[in-house]
């Protein structure tokens, strides 16, 4: 059996049969553009190694459930994304009663990174970002490093194009804003 689109690869994975083959051209078509989304949001290469890991295991083990009703690019995003909010949600429950909070982490990490290979400017850029609030953060990465589309964030996020619209404006303001006070 060929694998030569989306629908293949689920009807691949849903046979037992072809389900290891379709399951490896699944992660590989997808891989690399679901790591870069959750580290842009994690920065650790680790966390987003494991995050990565946890999104095609949900997907493999719930693929019986997808209803194709989004395409399987927009479903594999939605599960990455819930899964990198909830260990956001987790790590900041551990920061709570420390003096720094789970951002400034991420910034100095961002510093230490030995995978970031980013310029000056570049580095400005991710400290900024990492300074906006979590929704902000995540739109603003998906329209600008991720080349979404609003209709596209809406059916990943579950929320109307109005909104993220508005995120995606207040974040660049504020990241200007940031960049203009460092």
């Amino acid at each position: 059996m060929q694998f030569a689109d989306d629908n293949d690869i689920v009807s691949g994975i849903k046979s037992k049969d072809k389900s290891e083959q379709a399951f490896k051209i699944l992660v590989e078509k997808y891989q690399k553009r679901l790591y870069m989304h959750i580290r842009k949001m994690v920065i650790s290469h680790a966390d987003t190694d494991d995050l990565l890991q946890e999104t095609f295991i949900k997907a493999y083990r719930g693929i019986e459930k997808f209803r194709e009703d989004s395409s399987l690019f927009t479903w594999l995003y939605r599960i990455a994304t819930n899964e990198t909010l909830n260990f956001i949600k987790k790590k900041k429950r551990s920061y709570v009663f420390t003096a720094t909070d789970y951002e400034d982490q991420l910034i100095l990490s961002l510093k230490g990174d030995e995978y970031f290979d980013g310029d000056k400017a570049e580095y400005k850029l991710q400290r900024a970002i990492l300074k906006l609030p979590e929704k902000q953060r995540l739109v603003f990465n998906m329209k600008y490093y991720d080349d979404l589309k609003y209709n596209e964030i809406s059916e990943i996020l579950k929320t109307s194009v109005g909104a993220l619209k508005a995120s995606y404006h207040h974040a660049v303001k504020k990241i200007e804003e940031i960049l203009k006070e460092e």
